[in-house]
């Protein structure tokens, strides 16, 4: 095993290690497209600030009650808020989901936005988040789901673990921290590296109390004395 400490050669190469030492426990993690585009920054839209379980629940309800993104669109406010209230946070979402359905198929006549696939990332992301309420995170959560584009979204897991293992330094926002962890990664490898870090930081590297004790990661990781 490579040992990496405070002075790694190269950031890419302690990417690497992390990533070979995580790929160890969670074993290969192939990308497969979860949601149309449209249908994942819904999603992504019902999935902040609350659980997995509950905004799964509130996306399945919002598309059964409704049959499809057109309807949705249409949909009253209230009643918008009615399908999705299972889902928490449900007077804020509901009219931002409105909202950004009706920008969409303003700009475009429909919500198909597999024309993203074809654009460079950068332009991709640009087109994103010039819609209203659409921020670095939900453009590289689209783009890495729906089309297995290399853009790393950076959740509160992934932004800890990452600051504690130095690959992104402690002023860096998390905004900023999208871009330089994707230039850190090999493109081909950012959904995986994305869901190693996610279970990292869920499983072990908790933001109370991290399991330092039980992580692969202790030689990688600068953090690891402060915690013991």
């Amino acid at each position: 095993m490579t040992v990496i400490r405070n002075g790694p050669k190269t950031k890419k190469l302690k990417v690497k290690a992390v990533s070979d030492l995580l790929s160890i426990i969670y074993g290969p993690i192939p990308w497969k497209p979860r949601y149309n585009a449209s249908e994942e920054l819904v999603y992504t839209i019902l999935s902040q600030h609350t659980s997995d379980i509950n905004s799964e629940r509130a996306f399945h309800n919002l598309l059964t009650v409704f049959g499809d993104l057109d309807h949705i669109a249409d949909a009253s406010v209230d009643d918008i808020e009615v399908a999705i209230r299972r889902g928490g946070l449900s007077k804020t979402k509901a009219p931002r989901i409105k909202s950004i359905l009706n920008e969409i198929r303003e700009e475009l006549g429909s919500f198909d936005l597999s024309f993203l696939a074809e654009m460079p990332l950068k332009d991709a992301k640009a087109w994103l988040i010039n819609l209203k309420g659409v921020g670095p995170k939900t453009a590289a959560i689209i783009l890495c789901f729906s089309f297995g584009m290399p853009a790393m979204p950076v959740d509160t897991h992934i932004y800890r673990v990452s600051q504690r293992l130095s690959l992104v330094g402690k002023k860096i926002s998390a905004e900023k921290a999208h871009d330089i962890l994707e230039s850190l990664v090999e493109p081909k490898e950012v959904f995986q590296f994305h869901m190693y870090l996610i279970k990292h930081g869920r499983d072990t590297c908790k933001a109370q109390r991290p399991k330092c004790h039980q992580c692969s990661l202790t030689e990688l990781c600068p953090s690891f004395k402060r915690y013991q």
